[in-house]
């Protein structure tokens, strides 16, 4: 794990996001439960680079909370681009809408509320992006879900995948699951990967 300093560093040293995103920090602090699991400006901005260069039109996050990531999703993703957003909490899809309706890129998400693995079971249309930050129970199940839709050259990006250096000697049952995943696509001829150390951990996964 990165020192603090050097994460302070590297969050200081890294261009702000939008004031609107900002805002819905600040807000999320202040109005909701857990405000930790915003992804938070590292990786926030290494999403909108990545969709900033990749440029998909059809992507997919697992784990919305308020906002805060598919904003930066979308950020980066063309005007006719559309980001499918799986959410189970309905007060945050009523949150993180009121900030969509105030961005210009946020006619470029839709929210479904209810479990990841039922709608991702309903896509057809391939993916070209895809964010994975929800339960940690479930991470090897999204993966294994995910990959068959992502087409040829898309990117799959997950956050936590260190979770907390709890990989390192897994115990409970999310730790077991990150762990699994991990090694599972460090072992899939299916994609290539890199996995960074930077903040919680991103595992970043391109489909072959």
């Amino acid at each position: 794990m990165l020192d603090n300093a050097i994460d302070l560093y590297c969050d200081e040293t890294t261009q702000a996001e939008p004031d609107l995103l900002l805002e819905l920090i600040d807000k999320t602090y202040s109005d909701m439960g857990y405000p930790n699991k915003l992804s938070g400006r590292i990786v926030g901005r290494t999403l909108a680079l990545l969709t900033r260069i990749h440029q998909p039109r059809r992507a997919l996050e697992i784990g919305m909370f308020t906002g805060y990531s598919a904003l930066s999703i979308a950020e980066g993703m063309p005007e006719d681009g559309e980001l499918i957003c799986c959410e189970t909490n309905p007060r945050a899809i009523t949150f993180a809408q009121s900030f969509f309706d105030r961005s210009p890129h946020g006619h470029k998400i839709k929210p479904i509320f209810g479990p990841a693995l039922d709608t991702v079971a309903t896509l057809t249309e391939p993916l070209d992006f895809v964010f994975i930050d929800a339960d940690k129970r479930n991470y090897l199940n999204y993966y294994e879900a995910v990959v068959p839709l992502v087409r040829s050259g898309g990117l799959i990006v997950i956050d936590n995948s260190i979770w907390q250096g709890r990989v390192l000697a897994p115990a409970e049952n999310s730790d077991l699951a990150v762990d699994a995943m991990n090694r599972r696509i460090a072992k899939d001829d299916r994609v290539m990967n890199v996995h960074l150390n930077v903040r919680d951990g991103v595992n970043i996964v391109l489909k072959l």
